[in-house]
């Protein structure tokens, strides 16, 4: 059986803060209530990837609509521009491109197609101005906020007549070829043919803003290989005694170096409860990772001191006490603060602090057991995703033609610092062009 109805007269057409455009014609088929729908690009997926994705095929005059399982698009982002609204770094393209890792060659290509400075000039587009601090990242000067740059984005989308839905969750693929999807708010489901489709729905951290990994299941099941995902840039947890944990507590040691076998990173680190974290932690989570899937524990290995020499280091350590306690010591001869010798007690043997020569080989190699990675929900990003040997040189499915992924979905993985959200710019902009080929190919 089959019918059709028109939505009630007083259901909303349309959202003039998002640009949701609601169907106009809901059926009954087979007994499932659902919505049939038709675009020339269906994006899913509202992060940086896809609404990058959407804007960039609008500007090409592709038709296009944008789904989104959130009351709101652009959530991740948000939470990621709480702690400080890092865009992208200054650092140049041939160092930039090894910060992924195993992926480097292919994320050379798409920094060079959608560059660190091809992004701060799309944010200038935005009204969003930028500025280089000391660190060499990027970000909105003061007074500009995530939401801004998000809401001046909306309107931008809005102006190129892109649709956006949210509260729609994608379900998988029809038989025929469709995209199912549901809306969130009222339990109906939906079909859609679209001409090319981009899947950008993010990795598996931070679920509560919608980047849950669920989709993982869906693509596994039409046969594309998807790599277990596993927490990135996330704290990494160390054994402390007890007395240690009520001493300590949250501490941070700054101006550090921390090396976990070959791989090393500068920072800031902090001690909590239940190990350590930070951006040098952050930096070396693939390193930890593939320790720990050949021992119990991986071992991290901390320099108090990395801008003084072995001999300046001695030196110091050599001048008379004149009976200060060692942790006056230290506070005053190298500026070391009171958890410093909490921690150095708590992983060496007294004798071991007892001569200046002992203690300076300490100071410089401080060992910290690391039996496991935080959580993957805790994690600022993850590692995982669909296989590289399921999208061809355009992020197309070979499994499926016409179907693209972008972002976090595929299995890679950076540093914080303006890597991550580069590299989801970076690919949303590759999809968008590879989108483009490949619908005038099928003219």
């Amino acid at each position: 059986m089959g019918y059709t109805a028109e939505l009630r007269p007083d259901a909303p057409k349309s959202s003039a803060r998002f640009g949701f455009t609601w169907p106009s014609k809901i059926s009954l088929l087979c007994g499932v209530l659902s919505t049939s729908l038709s675009a020339s690009v269906v994006v899913i997926g509202g992060g940086p990837a896809g609404l990058l994705a959407a804007e960039r095929l609008a500007e090409a005059g592709h038709q296009v609509t944008l789904y989104e399982a959130q009351a709101t698009v652009g959530r991740k982002f948000l939470v990621a521009g709480h702690g400080g609204f890092n865009l992208t770094n200054s650092e140049p393209l041939p160092d930039f491109a090894p910060r992924y890792g195993l992926q480097r060659t292919q994320f050379a290509e798409y920094l060079n197609y959608f560059s660190p400075n091809d992004l701060r000039q799309w944010a200038a587009a935005l009204g969003i101005n930028t500025f280089v601090g000391t660190s060499g990242r990027i970000f909105p000067t003061e007074e500009h906020k995530p939401a801004q740059l998000l809401r001046a984005w909306v309107e931008r989308l809005q102006q190129l007549n892109v649709q956006l839905f949210t509260k729609h969750r994608w379900l998988g693929f029809t038989p025929n070829n469709g995209l199912l999807l549901r809306d969130e708010a009222t339990g109906r489901e939906m079909e859609t043919q679209a001409a090319a489709t981009v899947l950008a729905l993010g990795g598996a951290s931070w679920a509560k803003t919608g980047s849950d990994g669920r989709w993982a299941s869906i693509l596994e099941h039409i046969g594309i290989q998807c790599v277990a995902f596993a927490p990135s840039n996330c704290g990494a947890e160390v054994p402390w005694s007890a007395f240690f944990r009520e001493k300590v507590g949250r501490a941070p040691l700054k101006n550090i170096a921390l090396r976990c076998g070959t791989d090393a990173a500068r920072g800031e680190l902090l001690l909590t409860d239940y190990g350590v974290e930070g951006t040098p932690v952050y930096a070396l989570t693939p390193a930890l990772r593939a320790a720990l899937a050949h021992n119990s524990t991986a071992q991290l290995v901390l320099d108090l001191k990395p801008d003084l020499s072995d001999a300046q280091l001695l030196e110091k350590l050599r001048k008379p006490r004149g009976g200060k306690s060692l942790a006056t010591f230290l506070q005053q001869t190298l500026r070391l603060a009171a958890p410093v010798l909490t921690l150095l007690r708590e992983v060496a043997p007294a004798e071991a602090l007892a001569t200046p020569e002992a203690l300076a080989r300490r100071l410089r190699q401080v060992p910290l057991p690391v039996t496991s990675l935080r959580p993957l929900d805790e994690a600022i990003s993850t590692a995982g995703g669909v296989a590289w040997e399921e999208v061809d040189e355009h992020l197309m499915l070979r499994r499926r033609p016409g179907t693209f992924v972008a972002g976090e979905m595929l299995d890679w993985e950076a540093p914080t610092g303006g890597y991550l959200l580069q590299g989801c710019f970076s690919t949303g902009a590759w999809v968008a062009r590879g989108v483009h080929r490949w619908l005038t190919q099928q003219q």
